[in-house]
């Protein structure tokens, strides 16, 4: 059975349902498919998008799974109120759905890393620090809290660009948040592993700032193991022996892809502007 990761889908429902039957046709005696977060927003079809694959998952018995992405965690924490919605959101069809309860528990257990095919596979990134093995456990530690009674407690701490750098001595909240940060919101780092949230709209750094894009930073404690990611639209397709990046822009008018990690071949659906890149956030 072939295994697919997917890009961020960000409500491109239709564009993921074409991509979907793409890989039925591909792979007729079924596939294991795995989103690698950001279901929802900016696109337009949020709803559609997250009960698609939210149906999916249930309906496979484990081979459909999503990631959870900062989109995905910024819904948890508008519907629970830990969180105002940005004017840019498109989570309202969402926030007044009859199945909204459903649709909220279901994403807030979902993983935030997943080892496939030999892959490790996180929305935005893996610190250098980590090594495949410990970014599981942490990501565990997250999924624990949001999977339990404190959710919405966690969700009211959870933002914030501090701490910026990992400490094994962190602890409560903060360790938390670190480890959301990296595996959903990094991009740039310093050499020394330091994470800079200020730039978004491009894949290179400022000139004479050294920062550095997360996978090319030295001794990266990971390398020995493929990482695949999405979160960075401007950076697009990325495809190197040690790291996959799927954010091919799907809803900036780019395409949404599917990635087999059995073979590396690509499947691509191409996808309308439904928003500009020119003057806004990406990712």
């Amino acid at each position: 059975m072939k295994t697919y990761a997917i890009g961020d889908l960000q409500g491109c429902a239709h564009e993921a349902q074409v991509l979907l039957n793409r890989i039925a046709d591909d792979a007729p005696e079924g596939a294991r498919i795995i989103f690698v977060g950001d279901l929802i927003n900016r696109g337009p079809a949020s709803l559609a998008a997250l009960r698609r694959v939210a149906a999916l998952a249930l309906e496979s018995e484990g081979r459909v799974e999503a990631l959870l992405g900062n989109h995905d965690l910024h819904l948890l924490a508008v519907a629970c109120g830990a969180q105002k919605a940005s004017g840019s959101d498109t989570l309202a069809e969402i926030l007044a759905a009859p199945d909204r309860d459903f649709l909220i528990d279901w994403l807030r257990h979902r993983p935030l890393a997943i080892m496939a095919c030999g892959h490790l596979l996180v929305h935005a990134g893996v610190l250098p620090q980590w090594s495949a093995a410990q970014t599981l456990a942490l990501a565990a530690e997250v999924e624990t809290v949001l999977r339990g009674p404190d959710w919405i407690a966690f969700l009211g701490q959870m933002y914030g660009n501090t701490p910026d750098r990992w400490d094994e001595a962190l602890t409560g909240v903060a360790r938390l948040r670190c480890i959301v940060n990296a595996l959903t919101r990094m991009r740039l780092c310093t050499p020394e592993g330091v994470m800079d949230f200020k730039e978004k709209e491009s894949a290179l750094a400022p000139a004479g700032s050294h920062l550095l894009p997360w996978f090319d930073l030295p001794a990266r404690r990971s390398a020995g193991t493929p990482v695949v990611f999405g979160h960075w639209s401007a950076l697009g397709l990325l495809l190197r022996a040690d790291v996959i990046g799927l954010d091919s822009g799907c809803v900036w008018g780019g395409k949404l892809t599917a990635f087999c990690l059995d073979n590396r071949e690509l499947l691509q659906v191409e996808c309308p502007e439904y928003q500009r890149a020119k003057g806004k956030k990406r990712g």
